[in-house]
């Protein structure tokens, strides 16, 4: 059986304006925890792995959390290289964060390959029957804008975190000559991470 350092590496990004709900989305589906109490900021990079099969096949899918505050754009524009996928997160219960997402799209598109999977995910979706400012209308019509795939999903409930990220990576195998390097801005690679940087368990999309 292959080891897991000889697993294709698929890269993706999760970017979006800052308290929009990565980081705990991030962490409800590597480690299945939410952590009401937390609203610390990520400062800079922060990524988890998952080892993941896809139609029979491992992957190893490596996850970057950029932060969304502005000071550190230009530090998380460089992790855009080699990028296979991003995730765009905003929150569906502020309308503030719904409206960058056009300059999120941009940027997404302006740093990466021709083809790049993109997806786009309304979180917080637990606070949508009380305090929703984003109809889930206008965030697929967003989404349909751009190419992407779009879902809605909660940390706090487990409701759709899965989803998002199975179906990039569905996307990102399905697409010619995106794993191969072929487009321009994307290459396989392998990221060196010490024992204590690991989070790997099974999926199965």
């Amino acid at each position: 059986m292959a080891s897991d350092d000889s697993l294709p590496t698929l890269k993706v990004l999760l970017i979006g304006p800052s308290g929009a709900g990565k980081s705990a989305l991030l962490t409800r589906y590597c480690d299945d925890e939410f952590d009401p109490e937390s609203s610390t900021a990520t400062i800079g990079i922060d990524f988890k792995i998952k080892k993941l099969s896809v139609r029979g096949k491992a992957y190893r899918l490596t996850l970057f959390d950029t932060a969304g505050q502005e000071r550190f754009r230009t530090l998380s524009t460089s992790f855009y290289r080699g990028a296979h996928g991003v995730l765009l997160v905003y929150d569906v219960s502020s309308r503030a964060s719904f409206l960058t997402m056009e300059r999120w799209f941009d940027e997404a598109e302006a740093n990466t390959g021709e083809g790049v999977a993109l997806y786009l995910v309304g979180a917080k979706l637990d606070k949508a029957e009380t305090s929703r400012e984003v109809s889930y209308e206008e965030g697929q019509a967003l989404a349909d804008a751009h190419g992407a795939l779009f879902c809605e999903a909660s940390a706090k409930t487990r409701e759709n975190v899965r989803k998002p990220f199975c179906d990039i990576v569905n996307q990102i195998v399905s697409t010619p000559g995106l794993l191969s390097g072929g487009n321009q801005g994307r290459t396989v690679g392998t990221v060196q991470v010490g024992k204590d940087g690991w989070y790997l368990s099974g999926c199965s999309c």
